[in-house]
Formats: structure tokens, C-alpha cells, sequence
């Protein structure tokens, strides 16, 4: 399929700049694959259209402050997106691999300054991503949450500067545990304790699992032929008590509600030849797009992604094309919030 079939144009001014005040408040749209039938909601009436048997699946990965702001030695900005641990040397010293602004003129051996209490010299570069050896004093963790910030997509421009304060809490959804992910499970950040309680009222299993969202669920397809993209290694975690959950269900006849692409990578990515979830650490190179045929998830639970993009090709395999792209061409209409602060979609 040519990449062209999945562009669309958005009115700049319906990209979310900002979450909205109260995460269940943000608009839910829901979308029948079957009869191409649209209703308007709020995320928390998401309550209705759950039923008893069925099992919500949540990513619980946490986004690191993976953003680094640093100088080179000839004081040039430099400007490092951490995407994939390699190596912990020590609680000190750890590998990455990075996206590197500000990188023309560097090369292996180059020193970037960050803090007093973290460098990081460049170790190798292939392929647009660099390899970086940091040093840190008091624990590189550490020094990375007192240092870092909040990797915030590149479409988030605000004229004061990002609100760090309302980033920290409202970057990450309230299940978050598992450090590790660079950019936040989207679809998750409109649920909140209250909502979730009510979910498992009507009879539904939340369970999680989960993906740390790197570099390949964003890097831009730069084929013309989505088929000869390839994503890059995400790591995923699924339980054995996790995987038991969902096969139960299938086997009980309830649906598999996924909350985001992520998630349902991690699922479709894990189940064998005789349709059963497996547990398991891994990685995962899983590109959805058209045809593809989804052996667990049943409904799908996901924001409004951006032109060109592998997650809008995974929802258009999940519905049909044509389908979906009529249903954003009535969400720019009703003024639908894109993006990673935006509104919701639940495809069923």
C-alpha cells in the first residue's frame, strides 16, 4: 500500500496543546466497524459501553524524563532524546541508544556537557541513532529525574514553554508503574481511579500489561510502500496471570477491550499458533497496518493519530480504512482534540 493513502489534513488549532481539565472529560467517540455508525460521548460514559466477561487491558509503563538539554565542548546545543537502554555498566554509568539534535559536527568521541552531574560521550551512530555512553554522580537514574524532562511530542508547542508541573502528573496515566517508556500510552491517560472503579462494577477485568513505547511506534515511515517499513524492538512483560485472564475470557466468550496501540502490539505480538495469549519478556518488531488479521483484541480503545503514521495504519487494519478516515473527517468537523492530549476513539 503507498503511504499516501493514510495522509489526511488537520486544521493546526485541533492539535491538543494542553490536557483536558479532568482526564474523563475529554470526548469519546464510538465507532461500530460493523455498521459504520457514530455516537459522541464523554470518556466516562465508556461505562456503558462495556459489558459483564469483558477484560480491559492497560499498558502499564511508566515515561522516563528522557529529554537531555546539553552543550558540546564548542558550545553548541545539543539536544538527546534517550529511546533504548543497551547497557547498565553500573548504578553510575549506563549505554543508550538516542535522537540527537544538534548533532551536525559530532562524531564518535565527542563529549556532551548536561549537568555537573551527568556527560555523555558518543560512542557510535548508525542509522540516525547515536549511541551514548553517560556518566553520571549519584546514580544515573537519579540524576536523569532531577536533569531530564518530560519527552514531550514535538507537535506540543506552547509559547510559554512546556507547564512541567502539569506535564509530570498529567504525562503519565494512573497505572503507570514499570519504568521505561519515552513517550506515554495515550489512550490510557483518560481513565482515573473513580472510572476505573466503576468499569469493574459492570463486571469487568482490568489487567495490565506491559510495552515500554520507544523510538519505532513514532520514527516517520520513510518508504513509499508501508510493507518495506520496519519498526524498530520495543520490550514488552506479559504475566502468566495476565495471559491466563485474557485467555479465560476469550474462552468465556467476553471481548478483549485494549486501551491503546501500544497494548495492542504487546497482545498481538504474543499469541501462538493455537490463539492463546502467551506470558513472556520479549521484544517486538510488530508492524500492523492492512491486511492484518487481530486474533485478540476485540475493541479498541485509542486517540487520533497522526497523518502518515504507523498507529493510524494499525487502526485502519483494526476498521476499515475508508472507515476510520470518515470518521476523522467528522471528528475535525465537531472540533475532536488530536493528538497525545486530545480525545478518544473506541473502535468496537
Amino acid at each position: 500500500m503507498d503511504i499516501h493513502e493514510f495522509q489526511y489534513h488537520l486544521p493546526p488549532h485541533l492539535i491538543a496543546q494542553h490536557p483536558s481539565q479532568k482526564r474523563d472529560h475529554s470526548r469519546l467517540m464510538v465507532l461500530d466497524r460493523l455498521s459504520g455508525r457514530i455516537t459522541h460521548r464523554r470518556f466516562f460514559e465508556i461505562v456503558g459501553e462495556v459489558r459483564p466477561g469483558d477484560a480491559l487491558l492497560v499498558n502499564n509503563t511508566r515515561v522516563i524524563k528522557a529529554k537531555l538539554i546539553g552543550q558540546k565542548k564548542t558550545g553548541g546545543r545539543v539536544e538527546v532524546l534517550l529511546t533504548k537502554r543497551v547497557q547498565s555498566i553500573s548504578n553510575d554509568e549506563e549505554i543508550w541508544n538516542c535522537l540527537v539534535k544538534g548533532s551536525k559536527g559530532s562524531h564518535r568521541g565527542n563529549i556532551f556537557y548536561f549537568h555537573p552531574d551527568l556527560i555523555g560521550e558518543v560512542l557510535a551512530d548508525s542509522e540516525g541513532l547515536w549511541t551514548i555512553g553517560f556518566c553520571s554522580r549519584g546514580g544515573f537514574r537519579q540524576v536523569l529525574e532531577r536533569v531530564g524532562q518530560v519527552p514531550l511530542p514535538p507537535y506540543i508547542k506552547r509559547r510559554n514553554g512546556p507547564d512541567l508541573e502539569e506535564d509530570q502528573e498529567r504525562y503519565q496515566t494512573i497505572f503507570a508503574e514499570e519504568e521505561g517508556a519515552i513517550a506515554a500510552p495515550t489512550a490510557g491517560l483518560h481513565f482515573t481511579p473513580a472510572l476505573m472503579s466503576e468499569i469493574q462494577k459492570a463486571g469487568v477485568s482490568i489487567i495490565s500489561l506491559t510495552l515500554h513505547i520507544g523510538v519505532g511506534t513514532f520514527l516517520p515511515i520513510r518508504t513509499a510502500r508501508i510493507e518495506d517499513h520496519h519498526m524498530h524492538e520495543e520490550v514488552l512483560d506479559i504475566s502468566a496471570e495476565t495471559a491466563e485472564t485474557i485467555n479465560r475470557t476469550k474462552r468465556e466468550g467476553g471481548r478483549i477491550i485494549a486501551v491503546g496501540t501500544s497494548t495492542t502490539r504487546a497482545l498481538e505480538s504474543s499469541v501462538n499458533a493455537q490463539g492463546r495469549v502467551v506470558s513472556g519478556h520479549r521484544e517486538t518488531d510488530l508492524f500492523i497496518h492492512p491486511p492484518f488479521r487481530f486474533r485478540v483484541v476485540d475493541v479498541l480503545v485509542t486517540n487520533f493519530h497522526l497523518p502518515g503514521s504507523t498507529l493510524v495504519m494499525l487502526v485502519s487494519a483494526f476498521a476499515a480504512r475508508d472507515l476510520i478516515f470518515q470518521a476523522y473527517e467528522e471528528a475535525i468537523r465537531k472540533g475532536y482534540r488530536f493528538y497525545s492530549y486530545g480525545d478518544a476513539m473506541m473502535i468496537v
